[in-house]
């Protein structure tokens, strides 16, 4: 049990409505040796603050009633519903009351009634290119309408370790996929193996959003993340529902695929449920990770600032005003090296309601983000001895945790 003892530096930062930042790496290797079952606790220590500043008002909507503060971790658990996954990287729920877990090597299986079904949901390892650390099928959404239409959509490496973004659909058995049904809608060429992001959602607005990261190697060598011509770096929007394979919504800001740019590699994005607000972890250079936000009613064409800056700090100089501040940051110098976005809960302990819940790669460290009155705040609630690869969000509001040995989690109340 290695549970860190070093002071913990907890950023709390204020959603300005217009500031920076970014981040990228999500997957290293996976253990050699059996991990076990991880523990967990609470931090032994308070997280440290700084002076918050004033969010500018907006014309979003009021949020529905959140929790005032942080519940005491201590009542709390994760508990173990699925075990025996294979490098499993993401979770998502159809409406059915089942949920689906995504296997990096191209399966997709089906938790159901509590019990992980044997046979996949859908194997498409034909087709996945698993050959790197960060490459492979890496994220899946339902389409809103999945139980008329039966669309749901994938974000994988393919053919030359390119990014494929692609539609498929169920068959006539809902525990079957059919996988001679996918439409390609983007093809994106990746330059290097990693930093490929992955993250898929729906919005509020019934679009649909990627994460693409910056094209790999460091520091981004091409400016992928500044450039506006490329899809490199960024959250894209697609209409996927007015024509074949998608059309570009009117108000995507460059005319093109590209919703918010100076991202280094969005591994997981989500909307809060009841406010439409778009979360995105952005995994960093070698010093700071960050949680990003676009506010609901907000346009299109956030500047994060990678690589102007990691997380609120300069990186490569130079960096204009403009720039969007993350609402959450910490610094390699606690052990973490990879952030793992998560969601807002909005399920049935409503003393957790309104908290975006995220992690760590390398730590197994859980925090939570609230924004209080006007300001953000940050709090680490949870230490684990797990790589936490993804989160996962029912359409109750519940919150899940996948790990890379093969685990899947619900937090609960003891």
């Amino acid at each position: 049990m290695w549970i860190s003892r070093m002071k913990r530096h907890i950023i709390l930062l204020i959603l300005p409505m217009l500031a920076c930042t970014a981040v990228g790496t999500p997957l290293p290797p996976a253990p050699t040796t059996d991990p076990g079952l991880p523990t967990f606790s609470s931090p032994t220590t308070i997280p440290d603050t700084f002076e918050p500043t004033v969010i500018p008002e907006t014309d979003t909507p009021a949020p529905p009633p959140n929790a005032s503060e942080f519940p005491n971790p201590n009542d709390y658990t994760w508990q173990l519903i699925a075990t025996n996954l294979e490098r499993p990287v993401d979770l998502q729920a159809d409406g059915s009351g089942r949920l689906f877990v995504v296997e990096k090597l191209g399966h997709i299986h089906i938790i159901e009634n509590g019990q992980l079904k044997e046979d996949p949901f859908l194997n498409i390892t034909d087709r996945v290119n698993n050959s790197s650390n960060e490459m492979g099928l890496l994220g899946l959404v339902f389409h809103p309408n999945y139980a008329q239409n039966g669309y749901f959509y994938l974000n994988y490496t393919g053919d030359g370790g390119d990014t494929f973004i692609s539609r498929f659909q169920v068959s006539g058995d809902p525990s079957i996929a059919n996988p001679s049904s996918e439409l390609n809608l983007l093809r994106v060429n990746q330059p290097f193996p990693n930093h490929n992001g992955g993250g898929l959602d729906f919005g509020p607005d019934g679009y649909l959003y990627a994460g693409l990261g910056d094209g790999g190697a460091a520091g981004d060598p091409f400016g992928n993340g500044q450039k506006t011509d490329t899809l490199l770096g960024k959250v894209l929007r697609f209409d996927v529902d007015s024509a074949e394979p998608y059309a570009i919504p009117a108000d995507n800001p460059f005319g093109n695929e590209i919703w918010d740019y100076g991202l280094r590699n969005p591994w997981r994005i989500s909307f809060d449920p009841s406010t439409g607000d778009l979360y995105i972890g952005d995994v960093g250079q070698g010093a700071w990770e960050e949680i990003d936000l676009h506010p609901a009613n907000m346009p299109g064409g956030i500047n994060y600032g990678w690589d102007y800056r990691e997380g609120a700090h300069e990186y490569d100089g130079n960096a204009p005003a403009g720039l969007t501040d993350p609402i959450a940051e910490y610094s390699h110098q606690e052990g973490g090296c990879s952030i793992t976005g998560g969601y807002v809960y909005r399920g049935s302990m409503p003393e957790w309601n309104g908290i975006y819940l995220y992690g760590d790669y390398c730590t197994g460290f859980i925090w939570g983000a609230i924004r209080i009155g006007e300001e953000w705040q940050a709090q680490l609630l949870f230490e684990t001895n797990e790589r936490i690869t993804s989160f996962g969000q029912d359409e109750a509001g519940e919150v899940y945790l996948v790990t890379d040995g093969g685990l899947v989690y619900q937090l609960a109340r003891k």
